[in-house]
């Protein structure tokens, strides 16, 4: 029996030795793992931001395309289009 009882101690040390070796590979697989997920929702995040800035500078865009004065421009160099004079402008009335 005393054979038994020298063994126990060593035994549950390497148990326990076991258990925390494979604990620390687990801590450090899953920080890792946070890590890398981290670097993920910073570049998602920049990308989302850049995004956004393009999507505000062709919001503006789009307004300047569609002032009057660009039209009135683009009829007057593009299409060749003339102010009618006011002798030419005929108002139709609903009856």
């Amino acid at each position: 029996m005393q054979v038994t009882q020298s063994r126990q101690p060593i035994v549950l040390i390497a148990v326990f030795a076991v258990v925390c070796v494979v604990s620390a590979m687990a801590l450090v697989k899953t920080k890792h793992e946070a890590r890398k997920l981290f670097v993920e929702l910073e570049a998602l995040t920049d990308e989302r931001d850049q995004l956004n800035i393009e999507w505000g500078q062709l919001q503006i865009e789009q307004s300047t395309w569609a002032t009057h004065a660009r039209i009135e421009q683009v009829a007057t160099d593009d299409l060749s289009l003339v102010r009618p004079e006011s002798t030419e402008i005929h108002v139709i009335e609903r009856r």
